[in-house]
């Protein structure tokens, strides 16, 4: 890649004046005027060069010479250094563009281990899990493109007090035949408010809990198996519709029991026993205390985890184990990590628990049948109306599309730990900063290739300077490689909200097809259309040929 070009020789041209140790950012500038890629190194290096940045940066590109696609140096600033590629760069690229655009070898290699969904069964698929799956999804397929071996598991929560709240309803109700995933929801609703109002109540689904921690045959193990099937056949469809897949899955009801046994095995080692409970002393580590086998012996969420890494590292060896999770857990996490460091410092060097922040809906509303946290579906249908009001004549399959990407878009342009905010306007809206308007100019390119039938040939020749959205074309292989390797999918979402910005801009003052440079602009267009697909895909999102 040109950018890893242009670091040595920067290395190189810093050790020829004697300056060693450095090393250069080579980065985008934030302005196209300021050339295709930007060096700090005079400003990083000058305190050691003994001379002030400016001058340390004429020294430096003195040194630099005639480097190969690179048609200017100049220095910009207190000592900002800028290369600006050659024309024939540019061309080269963009007759290359196919459909592994973007795709690079950095994480060659590497075994790659993603937890991207951890739903609660017994419990409907909400905003909060599309939120985490749709993070997941896109991290595991920037990870693909950029070369890794990369495993999806599911972990979800099969047993707990909170399914046996769900459980004790359902039995209550006497609908165990009679079961549909939102009568599950209703149960999980009603049996909490019961738990918390009466004291019998409460005992009876803590028995329940017991039973179905030690799998007690029974009509409560009876419902809870059927619950359970009916949930994790849900959950397989409405993550298909979402455009995912599970190389596996694990359940809480197996790492409860793998976790109980090395809590267990480490107790006066890492883990205390405190009024009958089994904890793990955090305070000592400046971390919170935490229980992780209850006074009755139950595993709960802390020991599931720790049960987890253990199921993870022995069936799938992997080289990093990521797992997303909402921000408010991140203290929680750092208990897990460090209680994982303790038992088996392997697992901790090797996880990353990465947090997105809090979803907030804006400019709607969306009705909460059980509890106040919306399902996944009644929001993707709340989206999908709002479109077939904007645009009635719209087909239902892409009605369906554009709501994703509205809702997906939203997701990914917030960085790690950012709030994110969903607009139901904005998040529709074709005008730029939302998935709808990265589509349209997708379908926008495809209809433009469409009317130039067999013109659309290789270019001839190319005007003396490239347009801007062709400069940006090239950067979409480096800025894919960045959000794989810092695991941060905004990168994406806003490299192509400014790409299809600048192609849009062109598109409006450019005439293509019957112009001068026709068979240069279509392959332009092309490739454009090419990167725009490829982009979208890395979102999770579809890229309709018409709108």
């Amino acid at each position: 890649m040109v950018q890893e070009i242009l670091r040595k020789k920067v290395i190189q041209a810093l050790e020829q004046l004697g300056i060693e140790g450095i090393k250069p950012i080579i980065e985008f500038p934030g302005e196209l005027s300021h050339g295709d890629f930007a060096t700090n190194a005079a400003l990083v290096a000058a305190k050691a060069a003994g001379m002030n940045p400016l001058e340390l940066a004429e020294k430096i590109v003195n040194e630099l010479g005639i480097i190969e696609n690179v048609s200017k140096i100049d220095i910009a600033g207190p000592g900002f250094i800028n290369f600006h590629l050659s024309r024939g760069y540019f061309s080269g690229v963009v007759s290359k563009v196919d459909d592994g655009f973007g795709k690079n070898h950095s994480l060659k290699n590497k075994k790659i281990l993603i937890e991207k969904s951890a739903p609660n069964l017994f419990k409907p698929f909400h905003v909060g899990h599309l939120l985490n799956l749709s993070i997941g999804e896109s991290l595991s397929r920037l990870m693909r493109f950029s070369g890794g071996t990369v495993m999806d598991v599911a972990y979800p929560s099969d047993i707990s007090l909170g399914v046996a709240k769900a459980v004790w309803a359902i039995i209550d109700a006497g609908i165990e035949n009679e079961l549909t995933i939102h009568a599950l929801g209703e149960c999980y609703v009603y049996g909490t408010q019961k738990y918390d109002e009466d004291e019998k109540i409460k005992e009876r689904i803590i028995e329940i809990n017991k039973k179905l921690n030690a799998k007690v045959e029974g009509v409560e193990w009876s419902v809870y198996q059927k619950g359970r099937e009916l949930n994790l056949a849900y959950f397989k469809e409405i993550t298909t519709r979402l455009g995912s897949e599970f190389s596996g899955y694990f359940f809480e009801s197996e790492s409860g029991a793998a976790g109980k046994e090395i809590v267990e095995k480490n107790v006066g080692d890492i883990f205390e026993k405190s009024d009958g409970a089994i904890i793990f002393p955090g305070e000592k580590y400046g971390l919170h205390t935490r229980v992780f086998l209850t006074a009755a012996g139950l595993a709960v969420y802390e020991t599931k985890d720790i049960g987890l890494l253990k199921l993870k590292f022995e069936t799938y060896t992997p080289d990093v184990s990521l797992v997303f999770t909402d921000v408010e857990q991140k203290q929680y996490f750092e208990v897990i990590k460090k209680v994982a460091e303790l038992i088996n410092p392997e697992w901790a060097e090797k996880s990353t628990y990465w947090q997105h922040g809090r979803l907030r809906l804006e400019g709607g509303k969306i009705s909460s049948r059980y509890g106040n946290v919306p399902l996944a579906e009644d929001l993707i249908e709340k989206v999908k109306e709002i479109i077939l009001e904007k645009k009635p004549g719209t087909v239902f399959a892409v009605a369906e599309q554009i709501a994703q990407a509205a809702l997906k878009y939203a997701f990914l342009k917030s960085s790690s730990g950012k709030n994110v905010i969903f607009d139901f306007e904005q998040s529709v809206s074709i005008e730029g900063d939302s998935g709808p308007y990265l589509q349209y100019s997708y379908a926008r390119a495809k209809s433009v290739l469409e009317k130039a039938g067999d013109k659309n040939k290789a270019p001839e020749s190319a005007p003396e300077s490239a347009p801007d959205f062709e400069r940006l074309l090239v950067r979409f292989p480096a800025i894919v490689e960045r959000a794989a390797k810092e695991y941060e999918p905004h990168y994406v979402t806003t490299y192509l909200t400014e790409l299809a910005g600048a192609f849009n801009s062109w598109y409006a003052r450019e005439k293509i097809i019957g112009s001068e440079n026709e068979c240069y602009k279509l392959a332009l267009v092309r490739a454009f259309a090419q990167a725009m697909k490829n982009g979208l895909w890395l979102l999770g999102i579809e890229a309709p040929e018409k709108m």
